[in-house]
């Protein structure tokens, strides 16, 4: 694994929308393109469903969300397809005692009490 930086769907998609963008989303975007990120596997579905909501609700064109899969494209990315495997034995108990993937608050909350640096604090 190479990856520097674990990257979640609202992160990327605050690249996509310049309402969503902040001073931390730009900071993560600059280091992409030396560093490479790590997604889990259902990260593209997640991208994917929010651009095609954002174009069916007209905030953006097939052809601007064809430019921002294009962005994405140059990036290097990494995939955790390992997690699905590691779902019952290691995530839920981690969600049990974490409280992860209920709001980013308590996500960001939860990586600090491991030790993982958490960015735009």
């Amino acid at each position: 694994m190479t990856a520097t930086l674990i990257v979640d769907c609202s992160m990327a998609m605050a690249w996509c929308f310049a309402d969503e963008r902040t001073s931390v989303s730009d900071q993560v975007q600059d280091r992409m393109v030396a560093e490479t990120i790590l997604v889990p596997a259902h990260w593209f579905l997640e991208v994917s469903n929010v651009l095609a909501m954002a174009e069916k609700r007209g905030r953006i064109s097939a052809a601007d969300s064809s430019n921002f899969v294009q962005l994405l494209a140059e990036f290097s990315i990494e995939i955790d397809d390992g997690a699905a495997g590691r779902a019952f034995n290691d995530i839920l108990p981690l969600c049990r005692s974490q409280r992860l993937a209920s709001l980013d608050q308590d996500l960001m909350r939860a990586a600090r009490q491991l030790g993982i640096e958490v960015i735009g604090e």
